[in-house]
């Protein structure tokens, strides 16, 4: 008996939080899907697909998926790009759910944490920032745009042709989002309040605003494009965006719900389970999208436990879709531009500003490098740009911190044997430390040092770091081997660490040098060189 009332609580906790997703995804659904180009049909069968889709492929969690904002404005880029040719979106919207499904089957799902935060903060920051912009123009009653450029541009035009009635409703419903009680939101959800009002408000004072169209409860038909390889690479650059985006938005979904669920996801799984459900959204012309995290917390919070909760939301929508579609065609487009002001408002990441005076000025750079970009280029380009230059910064910080100690420039770094051994031997023998990684971002400053090094006539290089040695390094070492070779120098590595000691000595470099020429004890290195140089009376 008991099992079954737990199993009743678990139903009735899913079936409410269903409820509550479905009330929260319906407005985001329709306003996505207009945002995006696509259309609010699209929208709303993204989110019904997507949802049952990964709902039932993927972990018993109540992931509860559809269009989000950043989804939406890379599918809007693209649809502007391809300048509203649906036939040309979809391929890429397909080849971009087959990247997340590829994705999944690598540990990639376990490396987006890795992303530097400046990267994520700019890119969601500008996204927001993207959504407000292009949305005031539909607020103020004026044309719907794809680019902040061209959108800026119509501005001056914009702001002398307003049209007051779509102000007045636009104004209203963003006072309704951002000043409704919470006692009246626990209940239900603001955007959906502003929705329903605002339209009513709309519809009985026959306001002459612009409306949504083409919304119906038709099951979308298949598009299967005819692929070629000249369109697959034409479609990679975009789709491997679109693919990346999602994948990280909904495994940050999965931390969260991880978090408030004390229980631990199959990222893979998730991964896998949204890049399904995308293609079958993609085929269907439907919205790309990912696990949303305000609608699967919200479902938690009202008490979900399982994917129940996610496939009942599918058909709640679809429910909804059916009865409601006169409804859905009378919603003001200034509405829904005020309920994805309100949803960029809410993507910038204002709680940056608070450490952005004691932040690193390179992670600063960053932030800003990618944000402008975002905003102002392309999206793609700023995300590419941002990882590889926060990459490099953070290779500059590492290799700022590799030193080669040598007794001329730091005495007080040498032991005492150390620096009598290159004193004794009147410099004949110079043994050097590299202190950090030697690494490609490193191996410019090293290599520098010895060419002020080549009077000497044997070096001892003791690498003690942990880290192994990467291909620019392994190369840079060959360099230097050959460098001191030309001059007569002998060289002797001394590795203490076994494992990078075991990847020297499997390299050809090691044919170079000798195999007597690779220790992992520097005294030993020290008393070959002395025997070398016949300097044997030089003791400790």
């Amino acid at each position: 008996m008991a099992n079954i009332s737990e199993k009743s609580a678990e139903l009735k906790g899913d079936i409410f939080g269903a409820i509550i997703a479905t009330i929260i995804a319906f407005p985001q659904a329709l306003a996505f899907g207009v945002a995006s180009g696509l259309g609010a049909s699209a929208g709303l069968w993204g989110a019904i697909i997507l949802s049952l889709i990964a709902g039932i492929l993927g972990s018993n969690l109540p992931f509860v998926s559809g269009p989000t904002g950043p989804s939406a404005i890379i599918v809007a880029v693209i649809v502007g790009e391809m300048s509203g040719n649906i036939d040309k979106v979809i391929p890429i919207l397909i080849i971009a759910a087959v990247f997340q499904i590829l994705i999944s089957l690598t540990q990639i799902p376990k490396m987006v944490k890795y992303v530097p935060y400046p990267v994520i903060s700019g890119f969601l920051t500008g996204i927001g920032l993207i959504i407000i912009i292009l949305q005031l123009s539909p607020l103020l009653g004026g044309a719907t745009f794809s680019s902040t450029i061209k959108v800026l541009m119509y501005y001056p035009e914009l702001f002398s042709h307003i049209n007051i009635q779509a102000l007045i409703l636009g104004v209203f419903t963003l006072g309704i989002l951002f000043f409704t009680p919470k006692c009246i939101t626990r209940f239900i959800p603001s955007q959906l309040l502003a929705l329903v009002i605002m339209t009513g408000v709309s519809y009985y004072l026959g306001f002459d605003v612009e409306k949504i169209s083409g919304v119906t409860f038709s099951i979308p038909h298949a598009h299967l494009p005819h692929f070629s390889l000249d369109m697959i690479m034409q479609c990679v650059p975009a789709a491997l965006t679109l693919a990346f985006i999602a994948t990280s938005e909904s495994l940050l979904t999965g931390i969260i719900m991880d978090s408030l669920m004390k229980v631990k996801h199959n990222s893979k799984r998730l991964v896998a389970s949204q890049g399904i459900g995308n293609l079958f959204c993609a085929v269907t012309g439907s919205m790309y999208g990912t696990a949303a995290t305000m609608r699967s917390v919200a479902a938690v919070k009202i008490g979900a436990k399982t994917r129940v909760a996610s496939i009942l939301c599918a058909f709640i929508m679809a429910v909804l879709l059916f009865k409601f579609t006169g409804f859905i065609s009378q919603i003001p487009i200034c509405v829904l531009a005020a309920i994805l002001i309100k949803i960029g408002y809410d993507i910038l990441d204002l709680k940056v500003l608070k450490v952005l005076k004691y932040a690193p000025k390179d992670d600063l750079y960053v932030l800003l490098a990618v944000l402008f970009l975002t905003v102002f280029y392309n999206l793609i380009f700023a995300l590419g740009l941002g990882i590889v230059l926060a990459a490099l910064l953070y290779a500059k910080r590492v290799a700022d911190n590799t030193n080669i100690k040598v007794n001329e420039y730091k005495p007080d770094a040498y032991t005492p044997y150390e620096t009598k051994v290159e004193r004794d031997s009147h410099y004949k023998i110079r043994i050097l430390h590299i202190d950090g990684q030697f690494f490609f971002g490193s191996i410019t400053q090293i290599v520098s040092h010895f060419d002020e090094l080549l009077e000497t006539e044997y070096i001892i290089l003791n690498y003690s770091s942990n880290s192994e040695l990467d291909m620019s390094a392994i190369f840079a070492l060959e360099d230097i081997i050959v460098r001191l070779e030309a001059q007569k120098i002998k060289l002797c590595l001394v590795i203490p660490n076994e494992k990078v000691y075991n990847q020297i000595k499997s390299l050809k470099i090691v044919s170079q040098l000798g195999e007597d020429a690779v220790l992992n004890d520097e005294n030993t290195a020290i008393k070959n060189a002395l025997t070398d140089l016949h300097l044997n009376n030089i003791t400790e």
